[in-house]
């Protein structure tokens, strides 16, 4: 048992199944989540995890608001949408519930994280490994692939190394010293896959699988790609390949990418999108802070991102209910390509 203590803020499909598997891999775990019947649940007759179909209920110290919660943990893990930010952590910084806070979240929200809990106080990670919510006290780990996390600043830190000891009851962990670089990484993971998981209704694997899902997928990729190299940011690996590897810009790339698509749904292809999942329970979703992000940094570039842009306005159209998921995005996406 790793000598750590650990609050995981968001008990949604990813914080849930992190704090599910972690319960008897660290000294003391808690859980904080504010829909009030997921809670009850976690706590009796447990959370039931299904791990790669595998199922077992796990009993959590689970609550809905941080006011019964006492003495620093080490480490706060942060795994909310983008949305819940400010209120869910504000509380916590006011009554120094944590000693470093952890972002493990979608898109670029670390810089809203640190200037919540403090540039010092913050490590950021990402989670290539999928979780599906599939409602009140019931979560399923879709896909294996590791966690990956760096200090803000490059360098790792004693923090860093136990940090990885603790996520490390859970799944694989990758320590980088280009988090930025693996930031980014990860954002066109969620842009390109998320995002047309999402305006589509398919997993990452069946988007992949449909012509004009492919197609549109590498495109929404490149676009993001080239914000990325535009503002300096080498890009890490990630889903076990080079970001440069799904870069298309002729048929002399077509069988580099196809090959690393293999490996990329290899790690994720079981993934259905978060925001997806957020649509089909009629809630917002965070494409402002993935696509939208890639839209915006863009404009500050000068770099075009029509895709990127398409794709954050279906979704705000979905988010109000004018139009459902379908395969025909993917093709009114490809041909915004073409």
């Amino acid at each position: 048992m790793i000598d750590a203590s650990v609050l995981v803020v968001g008990a949604g499909a990813i914080g849930g199944v992190t704090a599910a598997k972690m319960k008897d891999g660290v000294r003391r775990l808690s859980v904080l989540d504010a829909n009030k019947e997921h809670v009850g649940r976690m706590r009796d007759p447990g959370l039931l995890l299904d791990e790669l179909g595998e199922e077992r209920h796990v009993r959590l110290d689970a609550h809905a608001g941080p006011s019964d919660l006492e003495d620093p943990f080490d480490f706060a893990l942060v795994t909310l949408k983008a949305p819940h930010l400010e209120s869910a952590l504000g509380p916590l910084v006011e009554r120094d519930l944590a000693t470093t806070f952890v972002s493990l979240g979608n898109g670029l929200v670390q810089d809203r994280i640190a200037a919540i809990v403090g540039d010092e106080n913050l490590i950021v990670g990402t989670v290539e490994w999928g979780a599906t919510n599939l409602g009140a006290g019931h979560l399923a780990q879709t896909t294996t692939a590791p966690f990956v996390i760096g200090e803000p600043e490059g360098e790792t830190k004693d923090r860093t190394r136990l940090l990885a000891e603790v996520l490390e009851t859970v799944a694989e962990v990758r320590v980088t010293e280009n988090i930025i670089g693996q930031v980014w990484s990860k954002l066109l993971v969620n842009s390109a896959f998320s995002g047309l998981g999402a305006v589509s209704g398919l997993l990452y694997s069946e988007v992949v699988a449909d012509p004009a899902g492919r197609e549109a997928a590498l495109a929404v990729w490149r676009e993001g790609y080239d914000v990325g190299v535009a503002q300096g940011i080498t890009m890490d690996e990630v889903l076990g390949v080079p970001a440069d590897s799904l870069v298309v810009r002729g048929p002399e790339d077509r069988q580099r990418a196809d090959e690393a698509l293999e490996v990329a749904m290899g790690y994720a292809g079981a993934t259905k999108a978060s925001m997806l999942q957020d649509l089909e329970r009629g809630a917002r979703t965070e494409v402002d802070v993935i696509n939208g992000c890639v839209v915006q940094r863009g404009r500050e570039y000068n770099v075009e991102t029509p895709l990127n842009k398409r794709v954050v306005e279906l979704m705000h159209t979905m988010e109000r209910g004018e139009r459902r998921p379908g395969r025909d995005a993917l093709e009114e996406l490809q041909a915004l390509e073409g």
